[in-house]
């Protein structure tokens, strides 16, 4: 996979899936619970993090949290991970999360801007409460005082900090299927070009 997210043509990835009769205990009870939860599978970072079993676990159970329990709406939780995706250029994560996002109801024009490193015309009120605050703590590493305020008064002290931790998550996400070459389903093209300058 280059830095652009371009999963190798033959390739399953660096780390190629393993067989359950060769996963240590360990590693068959993370695959396990993954499997059997919301998720449904070892899709998407899971395989790859089945190497390292104890950070497997910790890690599911924190986006298991981020992904369906989170104080942030559905439609608004997709839109911060699909900013994660364009900022990574996350192929893969781009992939699995606009039809997640699609059928939250979040606006396909919205997620084409975004894709196209755009800022979306048209968005609602929390919509651009989301975009300003997650693309400003990507780009600046922070969020300045009137954002915070703004994403305080609409969605309280656990909503922003959620919406942190959804943010953080799906970088690290992101790193995961970077580095782990993790390809698209086949026949299915990288759904998001290189941005010009990153």
């Amino acid at each position: 996979m280059s830095s652009a997210g371009a999963a190798p043509p033959t390739a399953q990835g660096r780390f190629p899936p393993i067989p359950p009769e060769r996963m240590s205990p360990e590693q068959r009870a993370v695959a396990e619970a993954i499997a059997s939860g919301p998720r449904g599978s070892l899709r998407g970072p899971f395989n790859a993090l089945l190497r390292s079993p104890v950070l497997a676990d910790r890690f599911q159970r924190l986006g298991e949290y981020l992904r369906f329990r989170s104080a942030i709406p559905p439609a608004l939780n997709e839109l911060a991970i699909l900013i994660a995706a364009r900022e990574w250029t996350a192929q893969y994560e781009w992939y699995a999360h606009h039809r997640l996002a699609m059928q939250a109801g979040l606006s396909p024009a919205i997620a084409e801007a975004i894709a196209q490193g755009r800022r979306p015309e048209g968005m609602s009120e929390d919509e651009a409460l989301v975009y300003d605050f997650c693309t400003e703590l990507h780009r600046t590493r922070t969020v300045s005082d009137a954002t915070f305020e703004r994403a305080r008064a609409r969605f309280g002290e656990q909503g922003v900090v959620d919406l942190i931790g959804v943010s953080g998550y799906y970088v690290a996400v992101a790193m995961v299927l970077n580095v782990a070459q993790v390809p698209l389903p086949e026949g299915v093209a990288p759904p998001l070009a290189p941005l010009p300058g990153r």
